[in-house]
């Protein structure tokens, strides 16, 4: 008997391994499961990777095979990460762009930017702990005066 299948959207997908939905993409792309307009391909629909929901617009119609999937993305070497352990990269990560370096271009800002927005409470309480005046903010950039503490959007 086989057991039941879960299916994701990108974002849901994209998560088990710390990737937003549009990076998420990019690798089921580049695995040739996604078409130039971002839906299914026809190897993916075939194969059972991407179910399309017929009454949905086109971007929300697409579910995607948890096992099918996590199995070809690992496949291109990525590792699926507990939500705790993403917290701390991000928040150790944003820290260290805070403090800067002449070596690295990013800045916390723009990395921000490419964080999953379901992290943003976590990853802001981290970075206090880590006593960093450096924010996550989902709705602007703000710079905040005298406390030398800054936001950025995601």
């Amino acid at each position: 008997m086989e057991s039941q299948v879960n299916w994701l959207t990108l974002t849901d997908l994209g998560r088990r391994f710390g990737l937003s939905a549009v990076s998420c993409g990019r690798m089921l792309s580049t695995a040739g499961m996604r078409d130039d307009d971002g839906l299914p391909s026809d190897v993916a629909l075939d194969g059972g990777y991407a179910y399309r929901r017929p009454d949905q617009n086109a971007n929300r119609s697409v579910l995607w095979h948890e096992e099918r999937c996590t199995e070809l993305l690992q496949s291109l070497g990525l590792h699926a990460i507990d939500e705790q352990q993403l917290v701390s990269q991000w928040a150790d990560l944003l820290s260290a762009l805070d403090e800067g370096s002449p070596s690295i271009s990013a800045s916390a800002e723009q990395m921000a930017e490419d964080m999953p927005k379901h992290l943003v409470a976590a990853v802001n309480a981290r970075l206090q702990l880590l006593g960093c005046g450096f924010q996550v903010s989902q709705f602007k950039t703000v710079a905040q005066g005298s406390s030398g503490s800054r936001t950025a959007a995601t």
